[in-house]
C-alpha cells in the first residue's frame, strides 16, 4: 500500500503488516465499529475501512493525524481520525475490534518526552509503559464479545502482557509471530540491552507477536488462554 508519509511520521514496517494480516485473519465484518491506537500513517486503519468497518484512528502525533486524513481521504474512505493520547479522544465508547501497534522498544527516554518518529518507539525501560495501559484500558472499551488486537516485541515478555489482560478479566492468546532482524534503532541500543539482560549477548534479532483477547465468555474462565502462554 503506497502512503503519504512526511518526515516524522513513522513508516509502516514488518509490525504493521503483521497486525494488518491478524486483522484480515480475525473476519471482522463489515458495520464494525474499530478503534487504531497510534496509527501512524494509517496503514491498519485504512485496511480496515476497505471492509467497510466504521473506523476511528488515533494517534497523539498531529503530522500522523494530518497523514492519516490525507492517506484516507485520497482512498475516499470515511475515516474518523483523532488526536490525543491513547484511549482520551474515544472516552466513553466502545468499539467491536481495537487494534494497537504501540511503541515497544526499550529505552532510557520518558516516552511523554519523545519528539518527532521518535514517539513511534520510545516505551520506557522495559518497553512497557504504553503496552501495560493498554491492558488496562482496552475492556473498558470493548463490547462485550469484541476483539483486541496488539503487536509488540517478544523481548517486552510477551507472558507478561497475557497475563495483564487476563488479569483485566480478558481470554488472551498469542494468534501471530514473526522473526525479524533489527532495524536502526535495536542494532543502536544491542549492547546496552545485553548489559542489562534484556538481550543475549550478539543477538541481531526479535520476534515480533501479534496477541489476541477478548472478554472472557461466562462459564469458559481462562482455559484457553492459559493453555495458549
Amino acid at each position: 500500500m503506497m502512503l503519504l508519509r512526511p518526515p516524522g511520521v513513522y513508516r509502516p514496517q514488518s509490525d504493521t503488516h503483521l497486525l494488518t494480516s491478524a486483522l484480515r485473519a480475525a473476519a471482522v465484518p463489515p458495520g464494525a465499529r474499530v478503534l487504531e491506537l497510534g496509527t501512524g500513517a494509517g496503514a491498519v486503519a485504512i485496511s480496515a475501512a476497505r471492509k467497510g468497518c466504521e473506523v476511528v484512528a488515533v494517534d497523539v502525533s498531529p503530522w500522523a493525524v494530518l497523514t492519516a486524513r490525507m492517506n484516507a481521504r485520497v482512498r475516499g474512505l470515511p475515516m474518523r481520525v483523532l488526536r490525543g493520547d491513547l484511549f482520551a479522544p474515544v472516552a466513553g465508547e466502545r468499539f467491536d475490534v481495537i487494534l494497537a501497534n504501540p511503541p515497544y522498544v526499550p529505552g532510557d527516554v520518558d516516552p511523554a518526552a519523545a519528539r518527532g518518529r521518535a514517539r513511534a518507539w520510545e516505551a520506557g525501560p522495559e518497553g512497557r509503559i504504553l503496552l501495560d495501559r493498554i491492558c488496562r484500558a482496552a475492556p473498558r472499551h470493548l463490547t462485550p464479545s469484541g476483539t483486541l488486537l496488539m503487536v509488540h516485541s517478544a523481548l517486552n515478555g510477551v507472558a507478561a502482557t497475557l497475563v495483564a489482560l487476563r488479569r483485566e478479566g480478558m481470554d488472551a492468546s498469542v494468534v501471530a509471530r514473526h522473526r525479524e532482524p533489527f532495524g536502526p534503532v535495536m542494532r543502536g541500543r544491542a549492547e546496552s540491552l545485553a548489559a542489562r539482560g534484556l538481550l543475549d549477548p550478539g543477538q541481531a534479532h526479535e520476534d515480533l507477536v501479534v496477541v489476541r483477547a477478548g472478554h472472557v465468555a461466562e462459564g469458559r474462565g481462562h482455559e484457553r488462554g492459559s493453555r495458549a502462554a
